[in-house]
């Protein structure tokens, strides 16, 4: 009896901490750890070496925001907004709500993230999808939500994506009272701009956003399909990615013994005038289908018997994907005319 009630009552008691200090359950990425104490050191070093780079200002790819590659106007942009953001949080000055849209893709999540890092300020990602099932629950979990955001010391973005999945018009017929109700209290939570969360959402239809959501809304950015030269910067990012260091992640711990370590992929011939061919034939790929592209090829690589990405290769995995890309263009035109 003993054992029983002191096990239950050290999960009651976990179950009571887990609810007051923990991470809420609607948050599906953060740079806060899950607890106050957890991460301490990891978020030490980031902190160190985010000063250490500001001298530079240089990302990984040299254009001073990670591996974000976006047009130029807009990435100008995205950079501004973390610039105004970090002197509003210097300033104690009220911080202003954003809105992504465009394709599926594109670098909005990306880019978030990457304001969040620049600006200094601790990052949360949820998406609108996960409120929905929550039913009843949904309010209390906003509230909840709201409450972690506003302890973090140096100022939270929450990011929500997919938002029109739970903030679209409340006068939609299939909206639910639960679902208005989360509405609701995202909206009372929101009313006043706050000074310790930027609230940013990101949506494939900004239309469906209910107007109230729309109001509270002060810069709005969109992301289109990158250009042929965004496509050649995301095809070099990713052929070094996944086909240059394929071979250089090396167990650091005692299992390295008994796991085998990837091959070295040999590359043959792949030129830059190879790169800007392929990024003139992917013409309205999103960033995420080139990074599933640059897998593909990394597959390709892994089945054949020399394990050499060689330039014969290269194209016939690029026009495979272009095709693939095309029939599914074809696919969505003829479910949408028969709609």
């Amino acid at each position: 009896i003993g054992v029983f009630y002191s096990r239950e009552g050290a999960r009651v008691v976990w179950g009571y901490v887990d609810r007051i200090l923990g991470q809420p359950s609607l948050i599906r990425e953060s740079s806060r750890g899950k607890y106050p104490w957890s991460g301490v050191f990891s978020r030490a070093m980031s902190t160190m070496t985010s000063k250490l780079n500001k001298g530079s200002n240089l990302g990984n790819n040299g254009n001073g925001f990670g591996d974000v590659i976006l047009n130029p106007s807009l990435q100008k942009r995205v950079k501004q907004l973390a610039n105004a953001t970090a002197n509003t949080k210097l300033h104690q000055a009220p911080f202003r709500n954003m809105l992504f849209y465009g394709p599926p893709g594109t670098g909005k999540t990306m880019a978030a993230r990457e304001l969040a890092r620049k600006s200094g300020l601790d990052y949360a990602l949820m998406t609108g999808g996960d409120v929905a099932p929550l039913g009843s629950q949904a309010v209390t979990k906003i509230h909840q939500l709201f409450d972690w955001a506003k302890k973090s010391n140096r100022g939270l973005l929450l990011f929500i994506d997919e938002a029109d999945a739970f903030l679209c018009e409340r006068n939609k017929t299939y909206m639910s009272e639960a679902q208005r109700s989360a509405l609701n209290a995202l909206l009372f939570r929101t009313g006043d701009q706050s000074k310790d969360i930027v609230l940013a959402l990101a949506t494939n239809r900004p239309g469906d956003l209910d107007s109230a959501v729309a109001d509270r809304i002060d810069e709005v950015l969109e992301f289109p399909l990158p250009g042929e030269d965004e496509r050649s910067k995301l095809l070099k990012l990713y052929l070094d990615k996944y086909i240059m260091k394929a071979g250089e992640k090396h167990e650091k711990s005692w299992l390295r013994f008994f796991r085998g370590q990837p091959q070295k992929i040999e590359v043959k011939g792949v030129t830059d005038d190879l790169i800007r061919e392929a990024a003139a034939k992917t013409e309205g790929f999103s960033g995420r289908e080139i990074a599933k592209l640059m897998a593909s090829v990394q597959a390709a690589v892994y089945g054949s018997k020399e394990c050499v990405l060689t330039p014969d290769l290269f194209r016939e995995v690029v026009d495979y994907k272009v095709a693939e890309h095309q029939q599914r263009r074809r696919l969505a035109g003829y479910e949408q005319k028969n709609a």
